[in-house]
C-alpha cells in the first residue's frame, strides 16, 4: 500500500515516500517505461502579475496552491480543498468579485485587490490552522490571526469542517454548494495502452495511480465494488503505484503520474479529469465510467468564527451563493436542484 502523506512538525515535506513494497517485484520492468518520457507538467498560473515582477514559473521552485500575495495586508482569505480550485480561482468567482463589489453600495469601499486562497488538501488545511504555520521549503509561513494570513472562509467536506469547529475555527452550521458527478479516468494522449473503461484498467500489468487517501479514494474503490465487483477492488489496489517525491496533493500528482509515465490511467474526480484534459490537451484524454455518477460528494462553505476581514467575508458569501449554482455545472459539476443548493447542516 501507498504510505500515507506524513509531516515534520507544521512542515509540508517534500521528502520522498518509499516505493510501495507490494509494487517492488514490477519496479524494475516499469523503470524503463518511465525513462522513455519522464517531462514534468508545468502549469498555468493563476495570478496575474504586474510587469517587471521576477515569477518562477516551471518545476522546483513554483508555488501553486497559496494564490495571492503574502506579506502585505490581505483583504480576504479563503481556505479551501483544491478539488473545485478551476472554478473557485476562475474569473466567474474571485476575478469577477471585486467588480460586483464595487457595484453594491454596501461593499463599494472596500479593497479587495489582495485575495488569498489556499488550494491545499483538507487534512492540510486542517493542520495549518491546529498549528499555526506550514513549511513550503525552506519558506514557512505563520498561519495566525497576528499575521493576518488566517482564514476568513473554509470550504471543505463535512468532517474537516467538524474538526474546525471542535478547535473553535467555524462557525456551527456550514452550507453546501457544489457536488460532483462522481469518478471518471486519466489516460495519456493517444490511449497508448487501450483503456476503454473501468473494466480495461484491473488488467494484467496496467499500472494505476489512486488518490492516497480521503474520500475520492473511497469513492474510486467504492464504484469499482459496485461496477465490477469485490474481486476488481483488489485488482485495482494490487496495480497502485506511486512515484517519488510525491506529496499527497491529489489534484496536483495524478495527472503528474500520468504525464511521467509512473502509471497508466488514474481515476479520481470527474471534474478533476475534465480540468486536466481542458488545460493540457496534448497530453491527456478523458474517459467516462457509466454508472459511477452515484458515487459523488459535496463541498460546503464555513464562516470562521469572529473573521478578521468581516465586511468582505459577509459580501463574498452573498456574491458566492448568488452565483455557485449556475457556475459550477460549466466545470462539470453535477447540478443542484433548489433543495440541495445552500441546504444547511450542522458541525456540532
Amino acid at each position: 500500500m501507498i504510505r500515507r502523506r506524513a509531516f515534520l512538525g507544521c512542515t509540508l515535506s517534500a521528502a520522498a515516500l518509499s516505493s510501495c513494497n507490494a509494487q517492488e517485484a514490477t519496479g524494475i520492468a516499469q523503470t524503463t517505461r518511465v525513462s522513455e518520457r519522464s517531462e514534468p507538467l508545468v502549469w498555468p498560473l493563476v495570478t496575474k502579475l504586474p510587469g517587471g515582477i521576477r515569477s518562477f514559473v516551471g518545476h522546483t521552485d513554483t508555488v501553486l496552491d497559496v494564490i495571492g500575495r503574502i506579506g502585505g495586508p490581505a483583504d480576504l482569505v479563503i481556505f479551501t480543498e483544491g478539488n473545485h480550485l478551476m472554478v473557485l480561482s476562475s474569473d466567474d468567482i474571485v476575478g469577477a468579485f471585486p467588480s460586483w463589489a464595487k457595484s453594491q453600495p454596501q461593499y463599494a469601499n472596500l479593497d479587495l485587490t489582495n485575495i488569498i486562497l489556499v488550494t491545499l488538501p483538507q487534512p492540510i488545511l486542517v493542520q495549518m490552522v491546529r498549528t499555526g504555520a506550514i513549511a513550503l521549503g525552506n519558506l514557512s509561513l505563520d498561519v495566525s490571526r497576528s499575521s493576518g494570513f488566517y482564514p476568513d472562509i473554509f470550504m471543505g467536506y463535512p468532517e474537516p469542517l467538524r474538526q474546525l469547529h471542535q478547535l473553535g475555527v467555524v462557525e456551527p452550521e456550514a452550507r453546501f454548494f457544489c457536488k460532483n458527478r462522481g469518478v471518471a479516468l486519466l489516460i495519456r494522449k493517444g490511449n497508448p495502452v487501450g483503456i476503454h473503461g473501468l473494466a480495461d484498467v484491473i488488467r494484467p500489468g496496467i499500472r494505476v495511480a489512486l488518490p492516497d487517501t480521503g474520500d475520492v479514494r473511497a469513492k474510486c474503490l467504492a464504484a469499482t465494488e459496485k461496477l465490477l465487483g469485490t474481486s476488481a477492488v483488489d485488482a485495482l489496489v494490487a496495480a497502485e503505484v506511486s512515484f517519488p517525491g510525491r506529496l499527497g496533493i491529489m489534484h496536483r500528482d495524478l495527472p503528474e503520474m500520468i504525464a511521467r509515465e509512473y502509471a497508466d490511467v488514474g481515476c479520481t474526480w470527474y471534474h478533476l479529469v475534465s480540468y486536466w484534459t481542458r488545460i493540457f490537451p496534448n497530453q491527456f484524454e478523458f474517459v467516462d465510467v457509466p454508472g459511477a455518477e452515484p458515487f459523488f460528494t459535496r463541498i460546503a462553505f464555513a464562516r470562521v468564527n469572529n473573521p478578521l476581514r468581516s465586511n468582505a467575508t459577509k459580501a463574498f458569501d452573498e456574491f458566492f451563493f448568488n452565483r455557485a449554482r449556475d457556475v459550477y455545472p460549466r466545470y462539470d459539476f453535477a447540478a443542484m436542484n433548489e433543495r440541495e443548493f445552500a441546504a444547511a447542516f450542522a458541525l456540532d
